[in-house]
């Protein structure tokens, strides 16, 4: 894509909806249950429900898709592994063999690898989409990721990736040597956070990488200080795989599919989606909090409450599978638990009036205890 060639994000309705949710709400009330006794399970349904605009949840063909691309900052020594690992982890997953393949399976999810930008050329396979931008961003420390027409180009194939899936729920994960680092730099941007409080450890950097870690980040974000609008950040601090994401996040919003959200990096994505288009956030479902010190920062800036705390770190898309279940059990209590009609169970009882309270005393000089049967207290 030129500078010359029109470039549109998607449009994204938001899913407020006052009538909808208040009808949702009431289905979620009238369950045999204490009001609000399931938790975070009935929030989820009322914002899958609102995506869906309908009181019956469904899915359908899920999909599942990892983002690869490599980083120029690799070469500051910021990663515990060589950049090799990522098309050796690629040809992994193509190969059935890596921790999302497991999980994708298990749950019953069609994988996509999306060659956004490896630094190897990849063999052509059946489960590869071939969307190379280049081979790897530029090292940040020394300027821009990528050019603004670079941006806009993995914007734009994450968006027709997207075009080209059935269903009406995506998971998105990455692999990429070094990403952790564009990530923090778009936390620390886009949200406004001290480098320090936003750089982890990554693949397992001990504590003289990981200075040398928020050294090189610190040194990368003054490089680029001038830079504040989205896009420009994007194309200045992130990488092709996190463009090519957010761009996808964008577009499955916009086909109202619900967004599984994985960890720091996909969060990451988020950030930037909800940048550029704000009502993507009604879409997003985020699955975990990660173990990277920067996704508790991430999720509170987006006031985003994870479903799962697993103190996982391994991307992928790993903890957007792993707590799928929690999604179909979100739809299918909607669907199949009783209601107290339904049930011909007694919803909560009315507190008495202080007259009705007092029509019956006890007898002069009885002896009462309060509290559990058999009068303890």
């Amino acid at each position: 894509m030129t500078d010359n060639q029109t470039f549109l994000l998607p449009a994204i309705e938001s899913t407020a909806d006052a009538a909808l949710a208040a009808r949702l709400q009431h289905r979620i009330d009238q369950k045999t249950k204490p009001l609000g006794a399931l938790g975070q399970l009935e929030a989820l349904a009322l914002q899958l429900g609102l995506i869906q605009r309908s009181e019956a949840i469904s899915f359908h063909a899920p999909q599942m898709v990892v983002f690869a691309a490599d980083h120029g900052i690799a070469s500051e020594g910021v990663s515990a592994f060589p950049q090799a690992v990522t098309v050796q982890m690629v040809g992994n997953m193509l190969a059935g063999g890596a921790a999302i393949n497991v999980f994708a399976r298990q749950h019953g999810f069609a994988l996509q690898v999306v060659d956004a930008g490896v630094a190897a050329d990849l063999a052509d396979h059946p489960q590869l989409q071939q969307r190379k931008i280049a081979p790897g961003t530029q090292n940040i420390c020394e300027g821009p990721a990528m050019s603004p027409a670079q941006a806009r180009a993995a914007l734009q194939a994450g968006m027709d990736v997207m075009q080209g899936l059935p269903g009406n729920v995506v998971a998105f994960g990455e692999m990429g040597i070094a990403n952790t680092s564009p990530a923090a730099l778009l936390l620390a941007r886009l949200a406004g956070l001290p480098v320090g409080d936003v750089v982890g450890r990554g693949t397992g950097l001990d504590d003289a990488q990981l200075a040398h870690k928020q050294a090189v980040l610190q040194r990368a974000l003054a490089r680029h200080a001038d830079v504040r609008e989205p896009l420009a950040v994007l194309a200045a601090l992130g990488g092709f795989e996190i463009a090519m994401m957010a761009g996808a996040m964008l577009q499955a919003a916009s086909e109202r599919r619900a967004v599984l959200v994985d960890g720091f990096i996909a969060g990451a994505a988020a950030l930037v989606a909800r940048a550029l288009v704000p009502q993507v956030r009604d879409y997003l479902v985020f699955c975990h909090r990660s173990a990277e010190r920067g996704h508790q920062l991430l999720l509170a800036h987006l006031q985003a409450t994870p479903l799962l705390d697993l103190d996982m770190r391994l991307g992928e898309g790993t903890g957007a599978l792993l707590a799928w279940p929690l999604l179909q059990s979100a739809a299918l209590f909607m669907a199949e638990m009783a209601s107290f009609d339904s049930a011909g169970v007694s919803g909560k009882a009315e507190a008495p009036t202080l007259v009705t309270a007092c029509t019956s005393l006890p007898p002069e000089g009885a002896h009462f205890a309060l509290g559990r049967p058999g009068g303890e207290t």
